[in-house]
């Protein structure tokens, strides 16, 4: 990955919205209707040309695909590796404490957001059998449809899910047989990305999950955190540690956000992953006080921060200023050179018709933040 160098560089978290003819198909395809492949295939490579056309006209840097291709963060397992059958249950269940104090809230939220507008239901993966790679074919179309936009491979990263995202553990003998399982499967796909000349962002808001577990005592949470990155560093092997980012965030979007986990607790351990860079919540309300954390805690030599300086959780539009302000502290207690300026999560985990930012919102934060991104490299630059 690029340091900011000579000025304030811009970025996101991956997932963008996607434009409704390429939904039409993909609800099709998921629901087991028929559909013309050929056209999903052309509305793919062209909601992957225009999405980057679009990030670039707006300033950002290291831009993604948007995942334009993946049905949603979790569904597109299903189709990435064998052992998994999709589960009727409860796809909230990291939810739990938080539902619990502001039932009424979450029972209308969860019905229009998120998981409720969607373009087919999400739906609990569980393990039942032995876990394998077998989407190449997906991850190619993948990677082509992105390079041949004729974008800078050094400036675009893929993400993917890391190996906790999978699903629930019904086959193997131990929750650290089953994570390494997945682990060496997900390497498949890591490794392609970085052959690509991409950068991997491997994805992981089930870190942050673990210690806003309140059935955990804070030695367990700790523990299972620890092995929930032992096995991303599993899969991370042979990927070199520049092409490497790694995204943690708190699963919910627009909520009272009252049983989050404080990053004080995160970021020790998410600092062991074999990543160059490091993203982050920081914009919403729940966390901009956090920057503070950095005044104790050392950023290893060579490590980047993607701090969110604009939230996905709100269609206001953050000013330029603040923006710059935010980048300014994290740039004065780390290094400018060592930050990078990010959104807080992505805007379109799941394919859905109504994302929660609107898209002609999504774009004007974006360009928001690549002004606030000019605004911090003239005082960090002067």
């Amino acid at each position: 990955m690029e340091h900011s160098a000579q000025r304030i560089l811009t970025t996101h978290c991956g997932s963008l919205p996607r434009p409704k003819g390429l939904l039409d198909l993909m609800k099709a395809k998921l629901t087991g209707n028929s559909y013309d492949k050929e056209a999903y295939a052309r509305a793919t490579r062209s909601a992957v040309a225009e999405i980057v056309r679009q990030q670039v006209s707006c300033g950002i840097d290291l831009i993604s695909d948007g995942e334009q291709g993946k049905p949603g963060f979790f569904t597109y397992i299903n189709e990435r590796l064998t052992g998994f059958e999709p589960r009727v249950g409860n796809s909230l269940a990291q939810f739990a404490d938080e539902m619990a104090a502001f039932p009424e809230y979450y029972e209308e939220y969860f019905g229009r957001a998120m998981t409720g507008g969607t373009i087919a239901p999400v739906t609990p993966m569980v393990c039942t059998g032995s876990v394998t790679y077998r989407g190449k074919i997906a991850l190619h179309e993948d990677l082509e449809n992105l390079l041949a936009t004729g974008a800078k491979p050094t400036a675009m990263f893929m993400p993917a899910v890391a190996p906790s995202g999978a699903g629930r553990n019904e086959y193997y003998p131990s929750e650290e047989a089953y994570l390494y399982a997945v682990a060496e499967a997900m390497r498949t796909e890591y490794l392609a990305i970085a052959d690509a000349g991409l950068t991997v962002q491997v994805d992981d808001p089930f870190l942050s999950d673990i210690f806003g577990d309140a059935s955990l005592t804070a030695v367990e949470r700790r523990k299972k955190a620890e092995k929930y990155v032992e096995a991303i560093n599993h899969a991370l092997r042979g990927v070199p540690a520049e092409q490497v980012r790694f995204h943690t965030c708190y699963g919910i979007n627009e909520g009272p956000r009252l049983h989050d986990a404080a990053l004080k607790d995160i970021a020790p351990i998410m600092l062991k992953v074999k990543a160059q860079a490091y993203s982050f919540e920081a914009a919403n309300s729940r966390h901009e006080h956090e920057y503070h954390l950095w005044e104790d805690l050392r950023l290893p030599e060579g490590k980047i921060l993607i701090p969110g300086v604009v939230t996905h959780a709100s269609n206001i539009v953050e000013h330029p200023e603040l923006i710059a302000e935010r980048i300014v502290r994290y740039a004065r207690l780390v290094g400018r050179e060592n930050v990078i300026a990010g959104t807080d999560c992505g805007f379109s985990s799941q394919a859905t018709y109504k994302p929660e930012v609107h898209p002609t919102v999504v774009w004007a934060k974006f360009r928001a933040m690549a002004e606030g991104a000019q605004l911090a490299t003239r005082q960090l630059w002067p």
